[in-house]
């Protein structure tokens, strides 16, 4: 375990949610919410803390396609690639963004936590295809024209 990892935050969470292992999704997602994703450090100290096997957590962890155990960046940019949104050309979209960011299919989050772009099933917006979330908020009617003042704009925010 990693002595330089402040644990406080996580002792904030149980205290708040209870130290009970029927707790463990609340929170995963409350660290992740902190963290932007689920430090490996929380794994052993969670399965201590909860009386629960790391195993269990991490399963948990890993069942759930929300979790993430990787660093996410700042802005989180899904698009979606949904029946809707794929005929109305997001994939044209998601080259835009990963070539403005410099990311690609095995590289989803920027060097500096910046950004972050994945692609999503559906983000239940059809009406609106082609549809994207940054960080949950909706951008409809999306357009590779767009995608450049988008990240121009956000750049400008970080």
């Amino acid at each position: 375990m990693n002595q330089n990892f402040d644990f406080q935050t996580v002792d904030g969470i149980i205290d708040k949610l209870g130290c009970r292992p029927n707790s463990i999704i609340g929170i995963l997602q409350s660290v992740q919410e902190h963290y932007r994703y689920l430090p490996r450090e929380i794994f052993p100290y969670l399965s201590r803390k909860l009386g629960i096997s790391e195993a269990r957590i991490y399963g948990v962890a890993t069942f759930y396609e929300n979790f993430s155990l990787e660093p996410k960046g700042k802005y989180v940019i899904k698009i979606c690639d949904g029946t809707a949104c794929h005929v109305r050309k997001s994939i044209p979209i998601l080259e835009r963004f990963r070539k403005e960011l410099g990311l690609s299919e095995n590289k989803k989050t920027t060097d500096d936590l910046g950004f972050t772009v994945e692609t999503v099933s559906c983000l239940g917006a059809c009406g609106l295809a082609p549809v994207i979330t940054v960080n949950d908020k909706v951008y409809p009617a999306m357009t590779v024209d767009k995608v450049s003042e988008l990240v121009k704009k956000l750049r400008e925010e970080m």
